[in-house]
């Protein structure tokens, strides 16, 4: 039943079909045709052939869509009057390919159903139809994306995740994860259950909505335990996968510390993440952008922040004369728009005298509950019943100077899970403080800045 296109450049083509275990024919099996085969097990015995088909197809039409079929109409012919060529298939392939060759003369498909594309997309790629896997890949782009389906096109073959012409489709399936696990919180046993396409299209966005990069270590770490019990095969995945979608510049030191005894990472890998980590935290800020700005276009963008709900800070410590730091907290305008009317944003956690803090800033109403205003507050994390006595300063850089100005002062003796500070920060409505012409946003930047020490 082949499929017969009547032209006047017509070839014959034999298909020969195998069974899925038989991969190899020797040409003395179907006589003086020629066979060609693309497969590096072409050498080895076959002895089932299912059956031999003979179809008639247009050798420069698929010459000129295929530089498969350029090849084998070239070399397979070896004699000038010889029109007859085998194509060795798997029993399988045989419908693709029947689609495929219908495409090559008609530049269209029938065949709507995802299964069957893939399929055709797949005998596309090993028969080098470029223009059949663009019209696969955008026919499938164009279906409604599912979790199955998404992970269905990252699981492709190497060689047809490589292809241009697949890269939309692939990009798509990545977008489509990314976007569906956000905010993995929601979703934390759904993730760990993720295969590794899967967990590398997550893990690869930027809009992430995760608590800080430690707790993406954290959890990267826990899924390769998870799926990967054996200790080499892990640092082996680790090595050539997963180290690339966490992003160690903006762990915490204390995290990259724990980090460098982990046993689950090759011991030069852990310190070459460590100490590019390191130097990031300790270049300029305009580097730290450049450094970001040339990963612009990469897949793994190790240098570019993410949405972390909890902001990362600097830190300057100092032991003597007393136990003091001094916290720098960043905050871009549209994060604090997206505060109103009754938001919040956490700091990622500091720590002093063995203590940790944090900084939280508010959208809050003022004390009289008349307007509402900026807030901003220091908190000391759980830690039983300890007490802790500090004084505290909160400033921030305004305009015209771009000077850090001092907004307040003050001493509180915490307890773990207490916080002290100031439902208005800048002792003016929220609407004055967002305004265009506000003198606390540089280049859209909030630059707050709080300074502590333990009392004596």
């Amino acid at each position: 039943m082949g499929v017969t296109y009547e032209n006047q450049d017509e070839e014959a083509m034999a298909m020969v079909e195998e069974s899925p275990s038989d991969i190899g024919l020797n040409s003395n099996q179907i006589g003086n045709d020629s066979i060609y085969n693309n497969d590096s097990s072409k050498n080895m015995d076959c002895s089932k052939v299912l059956r031999v088909k003979t179809i008639h197809i247009s050798s420069p039409i698929l010459a000129a869509k295929s530089p498969f079929f350029y090849k084998l109409f070239s070399n397979g012919m070896k004699e000038s009057e010889q029109r007859h060529v085998t194509l060795r298939i798997h029993a399988s392939e045989e419908t693709a390919l029947l689609d495929l060759l219908s495409f090559m003369y008609s530049n269209t498909l029938s065949t709507t159903t995802p299964t069957a594309l893939l399929d055709v997309l797949m005998a596309a790629d090993k028969f080098e139809v470029a223009s059949c896997m663009r019209y696969c890949s955008r026919l499938l782009r164009n279906l409604p994306m599912t979790c199955e389906s998404a992970l269905l096109y990252l699981d492709l073959p190497s060689s047809v995740l490589m292809a241009d012409a697949v890269q939309p489709l692939t990009d798509a399936a990545k977008q489509f994860l990314a976007v569906r696990y956000k905010d993995i919180t929601k979703f934390q046993e759904e993730v760990l259950n993720l295969p590794l396409t899967g967990i590398e299209a997550v893990f690869s966005s930027d809009d992430l909505q995760v608590a800080s990069e430690d707790a993406v270590y954290d959890f990267v770490l826990k899924w390769a335990r998870t799926h990967y019990p054996k200790l080499e095969e892990r640092r082996g995945i680790f090595a050539t996968r997963l180290s690339r979608v966490i992003r160690f510049p903006y762990m915490t030191c204390r995290k990259l510390k724990k980090v460098l005894t982990c046993i689950d990472f090759d011991p030069e890998l852990a310190s070459k993440v460590v100490l590019e980590a390191l130097f990031f935290k300790s270049e300029m800020p305009h580097r730290q952008r450049a450094l970001a700005a040339e990963e612009a276009n990469a897949t793994y963008r190790r240098f570019v922040e993410r949405a972390y709900k909890y902001r990362p800070v600097k830190v300057v410590e100092f032991e003597l004369p007393r136990q003091q730091c001094v916290v720098y907290l960043d905050l871009k305008r549209e994060e604090c728009t997206h505060l109103f009317p009754a938001g919040r944003v956490y700091s990622q956690a500091f720590h002093l005298g063995g203590q940790g803090f944090f900084l939280s800033a508010h959208c809050n109403m003022d004390q009289q509950s008349s307007f509402h205003c900026f807030g901003l507050f220091l908190g000391m994390q759980e830690r039983g019943s300890v007490t802790f006595a500090v004084d505290y300063e909160f400033a921030a850089r305004s305009k015209p100077t771009e000077d850090y100005v001092s907004k307040y002062k003050g001493n509180y003796t915490f307890t773990g899970g207490k916080a002290v500070g100031y439902r208005n920060l800048f002792g003016i409505p929220w609407t004055a403080f967002m305004s265009d012409d506000s003198i606390y946003f540089i280049n859209g930047i909030l630059h707050l800045r709080a300074e502590l020490t333990i009392r004596q």
